[in-house]
């Protein structure tokens, strides 16, 4: 379905659609301008249906009905504006005739990821706010809640209708996918290497390309005395998250050069591991897709005369730990798989920086008086996000995002000479 003007279109309207798309955007750029006011007031009755479970029916998950309702918080009129405040700041005064206005860049189109299901209607979120008309392709996993949430949030305030426009066009529609980036002077891709180099392709020259690549996400231990507590926590961010966020945990990294070492904490971790994953429901999708990957993986080996790799899975009921000598960090098997490697503290920024343009999110277990030199030789070494590891995947308010302010992203700033 396709939600344009406040209507909802059958897919094969995309066509009709997308020809009269530019002459839309310029008659609502002559003509109306969307106040900032105007988002966060929406916004904010928003969140209180949310929070009243308005949404439940689309929902069935429990887990993911609590992410909603958290969700909600971040759309309640203080922590927008406080948002506001913070990634857009008063411009400095000039003298004389010199004027400077922030703007929006003007039309926006967001192509959101599909692993997480509140992504695409927040990314649209945060073009509003900052005054663009926003296109918004759905990924191929939405469920129908993105477009039921702008519904609801266009009854709510009308005025809104001609700044979101929400199209289900697959990525292998070329022309479609054309059509809508040559109508923006922005594009935001939310997704990994591949979707960005395809969306590069489609950019004109002088459209600004947003990028919020994939990034991984990893824990690093440094002292392993009396750590239960905080390996519970990691083990349960894991499974929670199963390992599809880009602050999920991939690889657990122990601060020793001694494989003996890794192995030891593989044994130890996994029936924390356990224990996290039975309170999960099994994903058995997941599960035999990863066993087919294995087997191949095996049969390739077997083919090619390649030496066996210097791994120990070490499998579990609904989870495993794998034992590795290398160090590099890289996507774990994820929904519950998660890897071990030694980086021992000496080779750490030599270590990370070999990912550099990954990283995010490091999960830091140590004692407290090593704390802060090794958050600050985390941060040097590239890192934007050191959590606590039961909470890294957590979002809190005014946060930037991959080192940056989106909403600096999304506006530009004007000289005028009076």
């Amino acid at each position: 379905m396709i939600l344009a003007n406040g209507k909802l279109y059958d897919s094969e309207q995309q066509g009709q659609l997308l020809c009269d798309l530019e002459r839309r955007i310029n008659e609502t750029r002559c003509s109306t301008r969307l106040c900032a006011e105007t988002v966060i007031a929406a916004l904010d009755q928003m969140a209180a249906k949310m929070e009243q479970g308005h949404f439940n029916a689309l929902i069935p998950e429990p887990e993911l009905r609590d992410s909603v309702h958290f969700a909600a918080g971040l759309l309640h009129s203080d922590a927008l504006w406080k948002r506001l405040h913070n990634e857009l700041p008063a411009l400095p005064p000039q003298a004389g005739r010199l004027q400077l206005r922030r703007e929006p860049l003007g039309t926006l189109l967001h192509i959101a990821a599909g692993n997480m299901d509140a992504l695409p209607a927040f990314s649209v979120i945060e073009g509003l706010l900052t005054g663009n008309i926003n296109l918004l392709k759905l990924p191929q996993a939405d469920k129908g809640l993105t477009i039921r949430f702008f519904q609801e949030l266009l009854e709510i305030e009308p005025a809104l209708t001609d700044f979101i426009y929400v199209f289900d066009t697959p990525s292998s529609d070329v022309s479609g996918m054309q059509q809508l980036a040559a109508c923006s002077d922005g594009i935001i891709i939310w997704g990994g290497d591949a979707a960005v180099s395809a969306v590069r392709q489609l950019a004109s020259p002088g459209c600004k390309l947003i990028e919020w690549g994939h990034r991984l996400g990893f824990c690093y231990i440094s002292g392993l005395s009396d750590i239960d507590a905080e390996l519970s926590a990691l083990a349960s961010h894991i499974i929670a998250t199963r390992q599809l966020l880009c602050s999920s945990c991939q690889v657990i990294y122990l601060d020793t050069d001694d494989p003996a070492d890794v192995t030891a904490f593989c044994r130890h971790f996994l029936p924390i591991l356990e224990h996290a994953a039975a309170k999960s429901p099994a994903d058995i999708g997941a599960d035999a897709e990863r066993t087919l990957r294995r087997y191949t993986a095996r049969l390739e080996r077997v083919l090619s005369g390649d030496a066996p790799q210097e791994r120990q899975v070490l499998q579990g009921s609904g989870c495993s730990v794998t034992a590795c000598r290398d160090s590099v960090l890289e996507l774990s098997e994820m929904f519950g798989n998660v890897l071990v490697k030694p980086l021992p503290q000496a080779a750490l920024l030599a270590g990370l920086r070999r990912s550099k343009g990954y990283l995010q999110t490091a999960g830091l277990i140590c004692p407290d008086d090593r704390r802060e030199a090794l958050t600050e030789l985390l941060i040097r070494s590239g890192v934007n996000r050191i959590m606590r590891p039961g909470e890294m995947s957590g979002t809190f308010p005014c946060e930037a995002h991959d080192g940056e302010y989106p909403l600096q992203r999304y506006t530009r700033i004007v000289n005028v000479l009076q």
